[in-house]
């Protein structure tokens, strides 16, 4: 068994999002298509056999012991009885507080590749019951696939998605996901669809319009966006994003991205490289 690992830590978007509810304990049901891309951060992870668990990183933010990658090692550890700890070396990439379900994909890396290096041997439902515990959307990286997702996002079922690449702009502003979806402002009550509407076009991002109001760097990158095709926020932003055909179209609009905003360009995925580590 490889001692080290390395493992991709894919960002998603979301094409689009549907709030359908509002539970009793405050938790949202949702409809949404979450879409991996070709873009995000790398960990390299090594077993240690003294039971530390240490995450390396420059970002201060993660320098704690309450960052969902190290919550991630403790909680697969509880679960299998292993003793075994790890040396985490975090490539970061994906922007923070950005709508691209950075620390949930790191965390879904973390359980595939500790579960791999401790030789825990849970499946995969397993660990997306672990992840549930950690976030809404670490499922969603566990099972390594773009999916329609229902109830809080924990209800996958893998979708073919037409191929696509993105142009992604990350607006210098953080978005609180507790203060929108704890505003009473935000829409709660869209009708479920299904996959037809989706392909003709009838969705939105129920967040959309709160979070423009709130935060106009959202707006202005929007705007500005919109200019070349249609253009959405991706979960409850600050990200937003616009699909093209070809790798040429979506070059062709960053290249003339103001030189005081942040994007990238990315490719659509069907299936993670997360779930085949190195």
């Amino acid at each position: 068994m490889t001692a080290t690992l390395h493992i991709a830590s894919p960002a998603k978007l979301n094409l689009f999002l549907h709030i359908t509810g509002r539970r009793p304990e405050g938790y949202h049901e949702l409809q949404t298509i979450f879409q991996l891309i070709d873009f995000g951060d790398t960990l390299e992870i090594t077993a240690r056999d003294d039971g530390e668990l240490r995450l390396h990183t420059t970002l201060p933010e993660l320098a704690n012991d309450d960052n969902l990658i190290l919550r991630a090692a403790r909680a697969l550890r509880e679960a299998s009885g292993s003793t075994r700890g790890a040396d985490i070396v975090l490539h970061k990439r994906i922007p923070m507080g950005a709508g691209l379900g950075g620390g949930s994909s790191n965390a879904a890396s973390t359980l595939l590749a500790l579960n791999r290096l401790w030789q825990t041997t849970l499946d995969v439902a397993q660990l997306c019951a672990l992840g549930l515990r950690l976030g809404a959307d670490v499922p969603l990286f566990v099972r390594g696939e773009s999916a329609w997702a229902e109830g809080i996002g924990e209800r996958l079922t893998p979708i073919t998605l037409p191929p696509k690449f993105f142009v992604v702009l990350c607006p210098d502003c953080h978005v609180s996901t507790r203060d929108i979806f704890s505003s009473e402002q935000l829409t709660r009550h869209t009708s479920a669809i299904k996959m037809a509407a989706f392909l003709a076009g009838q969705t939105r991002n129920d967040c959309e319009n709160l979070v423009r109001s709130l935060y106009p760097p959202v707006d202005e990158a929007l705007v500005w966006l919109g200019r070349f095709g249609p253009a959405r926020m991706t979960g409850t932003g600050a990200s937003v994003f616009a699909g093209f055909d070809s790798e040429e179209q979506a070059s062709a609009v960053l290249a003339q991205l103001p030189r005081h905003w942040k994007g990238f360009a990315a490719r659509g995925l069907q299936r993670s490289p997360a779930l085949n580590p190195t």
